[in-house]
């Protein structure tokens, strides 16, 4: 069982569902369970579960090299490349690396034979088993400063799931690529947002996006108490289930900024977590 824990933007709570959904969702089940941290630009559920012993393996992605002695500059590459990460100017290729999405239409391409394949590290998984409860691992991804290629790292990460525990992915913010690479082959999504203008207009398209995608889903609202019941209508309207309401809590926050889950803490966040955990343990039989 695969569930993803996505937002349609940043700052919702989407790594604290994911840290305290898994540990509620392993003591319900008492089976193993495994955390993918796939926003790898901004990787943080490794601070609230401590990872005493890290594994750390490269990643890379398929990249291109030119024999300029070979190269006609017939501009083939160029034409074939759809991310426009090759210019041909006065008969030479310029090739820009950080544009290129390695899916060797280049090398096919060429005439001459000129392009091979190279590989070009993008960043690092790093694994492990936490330290607080031994029956959850713990795999992120860090993306290298200056990368823009995330969706690959993602794919590496995601290879880290095992097929005989019950997988909680946390997923980037928002709903460009690296969020569909994380949620694409998920059993279920988990939205969480706040109510408020903002968390509304951007639940809307994160909605709209799990719609297209054709994955069952759910909301998670956090925060409740900060704004109004604009968000409730909405799910209200599209019958759009929410899964469990947590409380706006100073003392969650306080956890939080110290780098702490709130789970087991917080008598009414880990009620509502816990509310959760049990609707989906039910639900698909975990």
């Amino acid at each position: 069982m695969r569930i993803a824990i996505a937002s349609g933007k940043g700052g919702t709570g989407k790594t604290t569902v994911t840290v305290s959904l898994s540990l509620a969702i392993q003591e319900l089940t008492k089976k193993p369970v495994t955390i993918l941290d796939c926003d790898v630009e901004e990787p943080n559920a490794h601070i609230f579960l401590s990872l005493p012993k890290k594994q750390l393996e490269t990643a890379t992605i398929q990249s291109c090299s030119f024999d300029t002695e070979t190269c006609t500059g017939c501009g083939r590459c160029s034409d074939a490349c759809r991310f426009n990460a090759i210019a041909v100017v006065k008969k030479k290729p310029i090739f820009f690396s950080d544009m290129c999405h390695g899916c060797g239409g280049c090398i096919l391409a060429c005439p001459e034979n000129a392009i091979t394949g190279t590989q070009r590290e993008i960043g690092t998984v790093i694994s492990g088993d936490v330290q607080e409860n031994p029956s959850i691992d713990l795999h992120y991804g860090l993306l290298n400063v200056g990368e823009i290629m995330a969706p690959p790292l993602i794919e590496s990460v995601l290879a880290k799931e095992h097929t005989d525990s019950i997988t909680i992915i946390d997923s980037p913010p928002g709903t460009s690529c690296p969020m569909v690479q994380a949620v694409r082959t998920s059993d279920y999504v988990i939205l969480v947002t706040e109510p408020t203008a903002f968390g509304l207009n951007d639940l809307k398209i994160a909605v709209e996006t799990v719609r297209l995608l054709q994955i069952p889903f759910s909301v998670i609202i956090n925060r409740e108490g900060i704004g109004d019941d604009r968000v409730h209508r909405f799910c209200q309207q599209e019958n759009i289930e929410i899964l469990t309401e947590i409380p706006q809590s100073r003392n969650v926050a306080i956890l939080y900024s110290k780098g702490q889950t709130a789970w087991k803490k917080e008598q009414d966040f880990t009620k509502a977590v816990q509310k959760a955990g049990t609707l989906l343990v039910e639900r698909f039989h975990l």
